[in-house]
């Protein structure tokens, strides 16, 4: 479904733009990872229709947290939230031949690990689907600095990728979550400041960047995104 967005669309707020993609896209989805954006993307899409949809990627590595959070929103909104696993051939094969922590061995066998346990399963999963709805802000990465509010989804042919909070600060997430007393993450209590798999992600120290705690074994020049948000080569099988 291609749709050109409002010449305006990168001026309105978040709230604005997400009735605006409910009013345009009659099969919208809201892909969470819940982390603190995913808390108020569902608040917000929720103060608009009763019916969101959202999706979330069980990567099959994630931390017992994430689950928890994952059960609160459910409870707080009464919502269903679809929960997308990699497929068991890919990862059997995968693990067969890589091991079960290839992603600790270099840069392209964490991204391959990442395309079984995340791009593969949402491509699957947003089948069906007009556009989509995701957490990036350019302030959280380098690689990040240019998203669109929104956009043609080049990974998937044919969706629309949204992303509302595109030029909000972590401190307008955070203020928009404890002025609305939203459920969030309990790893944030403990230091963390991006969270993903439980093996690929530490807590960060003061000073650091949002996302030095995923990959932090790789080299500082190396892009540490997870392929979702960002193409590099990966290893085939």
């Amino acid at each position: 479904m291609s749709v050109i967005a409002p010449a305006e669309i990168n001026s309105r707020t978040p709230e604005s733009v997400l009735q605006w993609a409910f009013e345009t896209f009659p099969r919208l989805v809201i892909v969470a990872s819940f982390q603190a954006e995913s808390s108020v993307l569902i608040d917000m899409a929720s103060r608009i229709r009763a019916d969101v949809s959202v999706l979330t990627l069980d990567t099959g590595r994630l931390p017992q947290q994430t689950y928890d959070m994952i059960d609160r929103v459910r409870h707080r909104y009464g919502i269903e939230v679809q929960v997308v696993s990699p497929d068991s051939a890919d990862l059997q094969e995968m693990v067969g031949r890589h091991a079960v922590n290839l992603f600790l061995q270099s840069p392209e066998l964490r991204r391959h690990c990442c395309e079984v346990r995340k791009s593969r399963p949402l491509a699957r999963a947003l089948t069906g689907y007009d556009a989509w709805v995701t957490g990036l802000r350019r302030q959280q990465a380098e690689t990040r600095s240019q998203t669109a509010v929104v956009s043609p989804d080049h990974e998937h042919e044919g969706l629309t990728k949204i992303a509302p909070l595109a030029a909000w600060s972590k401190e307008q997430v955070w203020a928009y979550i404890r002025e609305n007393e939203l459920p969030y993450h309990a790893l944030y209590d403990q230091g963390y400041t991006s969270i993903g798999c439980a093996p690929c992600t530490r807590a960060t120290a003061p000073g650091e960047d949002e996302r030095a705690g995923r990959w932090w074994w790789e080299s500082e020049n190396e892009v540490k995104e997870c392929g979702l948000h960002w193409s590099q080569p990966v290893v085939r099988q």
